[in-house]
C-alpha cells in the first residue's frame, strides 16, 4: 500500500487490514475515480466503492486461500489425531450429558463437517462482494471454538486444535481483511466524538483491553483444562484446596459445560473484538461496540459476582478465579466510554432523522470532522511506554476517595480471617460480600462517565454499619471495625473527585 493519511480511520496502519484504503493511491487512477472530498469527508459513487472493494480484495486474497487450507486441516485432524486414544474424563467425577463414545463421535464429525464448510465458503470468498460467505466462515470459526466445550472434547489435542483453529478462522475472516463489504456503506469523517476531549476507540485505549483479555484468557484456560480433565490438579498459591473445592463444587457443576472453559471462550471473543474496526468504530460499527460492551460490562459483572459469592455458596476461595475477576473488573470502566460515545452518536443521528436500525448496523454520517491528534501512536510504545499507557486509560481516574474505598473493601474481605472467624460464618459472609461489592462499585466509579456509581457505596456502607449488630456468630472487635469501615465508606462516597476529560452530551450525567 502507499502512504496512508493520518485521518483515514487509522486504516492501513496494520497492513491491508481495512477496506477503506488510502485516497492517494486512488488519485493515480483518475479514469476509475470520481471523488468529491470536502473538509475530510469522503463522498463516493457506488462504482468508486466497488473499485476500492475489488482492490482491497486483491490485497487480502491470501486470507481466503489460508481459510481453504485450514478447512483441509480440520478435515484431516480427527483422522490424524485419534480422538479415541488417551481420552480423559472431567474432573471431580462430574457427570456430563454425553457418553464417552458420543463425545468422540461428536468431535470427529464436528471437525470434519466444519472443515468441509470452510473449504466450500472459503472457495466462494475468493471472489469479491460475497459478504454472506465471509460471515458464514466467521460463525464456523466461532463454532469450532465452542465445539470442544459443548462436546467435552475427550483429548487435549482435540480441545487445543479446535480453539486454536477457531481463533485463526475468526481473525482471517473479519479481523485481518476488515468487516465484509464495509466499504459499500461506511461514511468517512472525524474520529473524535462531538464534544469529547479524546477518542475512546483509539488503539492505546483498545490495546489495554486486549492485554487484559489475554491475561484473563490464560488464567481461565488453565482452570478449564482442569475441569475438562486434561490436567490432574489446579494450583492455588493462597487457599490450599480452595480452588479444587470451587471447581468441583455443585455451583461450578450447575452448567452443562465447563464454566471455566466458557470463561476462556468469552475472553477469546473479547480479545478478538478488541482488534475489530478502525479508530472510528464508535461511529462506524455501533453493533460491534454494543456486543463488545455487553460481553465486558453486564456479563463481566455477572462473572465477578459469581466469583465473590464463592465463600457464601461453596465455603472456599479460588485464587485464580479471583485473579480472573481482578482482570475483568477494570475492563468495565475502560470499555464504558466507547459505549457512551456510540450511544451519543446514535442519538444525534436519530435527531437528524436517521433510522436507528440502519445506524446501529451500518453507522452513520459523521457529525464532526475532528481527528484525533492527541493520542500517541501505538508503535511509539517501545520508546515512550508511559505516554502510551497514560493515553490508554484516559477516561478512568482514581480520586483518593475511591482509592481509599478500595483499600477498605480489601480490609473487609480479610478481616474475618484476621479476627479468627470461620469462612462460613454469617459475619464472614457479610464482610466478604460487602467488601467485594465496595471494591466493585469503587472501581466502576473510576470511569468518569460512571462516577455516579459511587453512590451505591452509600447504601453498602449503611448496611455494613448496621448489620454486624444483628448477627450472632461474630465478635465485638469485628463488629466495631466493620461498622467503622461502613461509616467511612459512606463519607467517602459523596465527593465526585476531579474530572479530567469531557464527554459531549454525557457531561451532564457526570455527577
Amino acid at each position: 500500500m502507499t502512504d496512508q493519511p493520518h485521518n483515514m480511520e487509522g486504516m492501513g496502519s496494520r497492513g491491508v487490514t481495512r477496506p477503506m484504503m488510502d485516497m492517494k493511491s486512488h488519485e493515480h487512477k483518475k479514469d476509475h475515480e470520481h471523488m468529491d472530498t470536502d473538509m475530510g469527508d469522503m463522498k463516493m459513487s457506488a462504482d468508486d466503492r466497488m473499485i476500492m472493494l475489488k482492490d482491497h480484495h486483491k490485497q487480502t486474497l491470501w486470507v481466503y486461500w489460508v481459510i481453504v487450507l485450514l478447512g483441509f486441516w480440520m478435515i484431516a485432524s480427527p483422522l490424524t489425531f485419534d480422538y479415541g486414544k488417551n481420552v480423559v474424563e472431567p474432573a471431580g467425577g462430574r457427570p456430563i450429558w454425553l457418553s464417552l463414545g458420543d463425545r468422540i463421535a461428536a468431535m470427529y464429525w464436528s471437525d470434519i463437517i466444519s472443515g468441509l464448510l470452510l473449504v466450500v465458503f472459503g472457495w466462494r470468498s475468493l471472489k469479491p462482494n460475497r459478504p454472506y460467505s465471509v460471515w458464514i466462515i466467521c460463525f464456523i470459526g466461532i463454532w469450532i471454538s465452542m465445539a470442544p466445550l459443548i462436546f467435552w472434547a475427550p483429548t487435549a489435542i482435540a480441545y487445543y486444535n479446535g480453539t486454536l483453529v477457531g481463533v485463526l478462522i475468526i481473525a482471517l475472516s473479519i479481523l485481518i481483511p476488515g468487516m465484509p463489504n464495509m466499504i459499500t456503506f461506511m461514511k468517512m469523517g472525524g474520529n473524535v466524538p462531538t464534544g469529547w476531549s479524546y477518542n475512546p476507540s483509539s488503539w492505546p485505549q483498545r490495546a489495554i483491553m486486549i492485554g487484559l483479555a489475554f491475561i484473563g484468557w490464560l488464567a481461565s484456560r488453565y482452570l478449564g483444562a482442569f475441569q475438562l480433565g486434561y490436567i490432574d490438579t489446579a494450583w492455588d498459591p493462597f487457599f490450599g484446596e480452595g480452588t479444587l473445592n470451587v471447581l468441583n463444587s455443585d455451583m461450578s457443576h450447575s452448567l452443562p459445560i465447563s464454566d471455566a472453559a466458557l470463561g476462556t471462550l468469552a475472553y477469546t471473543i473479547e480479545f478478538l473484538m478488541g482488534f475489530m474496526g478502525g479508530t472510528s468504530r464508535w461511529r462506524t460499527m455501533p453493533w460491534m461496540v454494543t456486543f463488545f460492551g455487553i460481553l465486558v460490562i453486564p456479563l463481566g459483572l455477572v462473572s465477578i459476582f459469581l466469583v465473590i459469592s464463592q465463600p457464601l455458596t461453596v465455603g472456599a476461595w479460588c485464587a485464580l478465579c479471583l485473579f480472573s475477576a481482578i482482570i475483568m473488573l477494570p475492563m468495565i470502566p475502560l470499555q464504558i466510554d466507547e459505549v457512551i460515545a456510540m450511544w451519543q452518536h446514535m442519538m444525534q443521528r436519530k435527531q437528524k432523522g436517521d433510522s436507528l436500525w440502519t445506524v446501529f448496523w451500518k453507522g452513520g454520517e459523521a457529525l464532526s470532522t475532528e481527528n484525533d491528534e492527541r493520542t500517541p501512536e501505538l508503535v511509539t510504545f517501545v520508546d515512550k511506554p508511559w505516554k502510551v499507557l497514560k493515553s490508554s486509560i484516559w477516561g478512568m481516574t482514581a480520586p483518593w476517595q475511591l482509592t481509599v474505598s478500595v483499600v477498605i473493601g480489601l480490609w473487609l474481605m480479610i478481616s474475618p480471617k484476621v479476627f479468627g472467624l470461620g469462612i462460613q460464618t454469617s459475619a464472614a459472609n457479610l464482610n466478604h460480600l460487602g467488601g467485594a461489592l465496595v471494591i466493585v462499585f469503587a472501581v466502576v466509579a473510576m470511569a468518569e462517565v460512571l462516577r455516579s456509581f459511587r453512590y451505591f457505596n452509600i447504601l453498602l456502607g449503611l448496611a455494613l454499619a448496621v448489620l454486624p449488630w444483628l448477627i450472632e456468630d461474630t465478635n465485638m472487635t469485628l463488629n466495631l471495625t466493620t461498622s467503622l469501615a461502613g461509616l467511612i465508606i459512606i463519607a467517602l462516597s459523596f465527593a465526585k473527585g476531579k474530572i479530567k476529560e469531557t464527554y459531549g452530551l454525557w457531561d451532564k450525567y457526570v455527577v
